[in-house]
């Protein structure tokens, strides 16, 4: 009821701006809709385009081709054309305005808002491979698990990308993601025991579980330190080595498999520079050189 008398005054109201003919239809028009059991956002469109058909229809008249053509004719149709130009934006704001508002109605959980997207094209997780990402409204996880070594062509390791926690000796272009090889030879000339000594360090890390071992290449995970509370195989960071002989250094990678983007930052929680002191620590307990200026890792966010 109060919906209708609404429109009654708008139309009151506007009809000096419109032939008279135009008003009355415009008011058996919102008459006839709100009589309609269509939703809401129908009636919106509906009211709306057929109001502005009947607002740019021309006025119907008895006048003879002579008096259409009379200058005080045509400066009443140029008047009423005017006028139909002013109301449209009026009216079409008044029709959007009267109807009520429906909100989006809430979720029970955030899982109702959660999608697993495999995806390598999101600003999360560009660069990366083999990425699951699960989206919430507070924030959005993203977990890699496709590229250490094995699973690249070139032979290399894996450079760190400015969307995850890590060091690589392959992040050349990121400062903040590269750390420079180490050197073996402070401690001996022999490959072999250098390696052996290698994998004995990285075995006394907490929490350390090797996963793959060769004469060349050792892949170990160890639990995530921070961002914390990410559970499973989700919440851990891969360590991987390779020994190169002829010039006497190990290349190494420390990336955590999963970042966690809190909108509306665009960086990931800070590790805290976790991955780069592990790797430190595994270093000075081998007694071996830096081939490059130490580094600071990546600013916390």
């Amino acid at each position: 009821m109060i919906m209708m008398l609404n429109w009654t005054f708008l139309l009151s109201i506007l009809a000096w701006l419109v032939p008279s003919t135009s008003a009355f239809n415009l008011l058996h028009l919102v008459k006839k809709d709100e009589r309609d059991s269509s939703p809401a956002s129908h009636s919106n469109i509906s009211i709306y385009s057929q109001s502005r058909s009947i607002i740019s229809q021309p006025t119907s008249t008895t006048s003879t081709s002579t008096c259409s053509t009379s200058p005080s004719h045509q400066k009443i149709n140029k008047s009423i054309t005017n006028r139909r130009e002013a109301l449209l934006p009026l009216l079409s704001t008044c029709i959007l305005a009267s109807q009520p508002l429906t909100a989006r109605p809430k979720p029970s959980n955030a899982v109702e808002y959660a999608q697993n997207t495999p995806t390598e094209n999101a600003a999360t997780s560009v660069g990366r491979r083999g990425c699951k990402t699960t989206t919430t409204p507070s924030n959005t996880i993203v977990t890699c698990t496709g590229e250490l070594l094995p699973n690249n062509v070139d032979g290399r390791l894996s450079k760190i990308s400015a969307n995850e926690n890590g060091v690589s000796t392959s992040s050349v272009r990121n400062p903040s993601r590269f750390s420079p090889p180490w050197t073996y030879l402070t401690e001996t000339s022999d490959s072999k025991k250098a390696w052996n000594s290698l994998v004995y360090a990285v075995n006394s890390e907490p929490g350390v579980k090797v996963v793959e071992l060769t004469d060349k290449y050792l892949h170990a995970t160890v639990p995530t330190q921070f961002p914390g509370g990410i559970l499973g195989e989700d919440g851990l960071d891969d360590l991987e080595f390779v020994i190169q002989e002829d010039d006497n250094v190990v290349l190494y990678r420390s990336a955590s498999r999963t970042s966690i983007f809190v909108y509306p930052l665009t960086q990931p929680v800070s590790d805290r520079n976790s991955n780069l002191k592990r790797l430190d620590r595994i270093r000075e307990k081998l007694g071996w050189s830096m081939m490059g200026m130490k580094q600071e890792g990546s600013k916390m966010l």
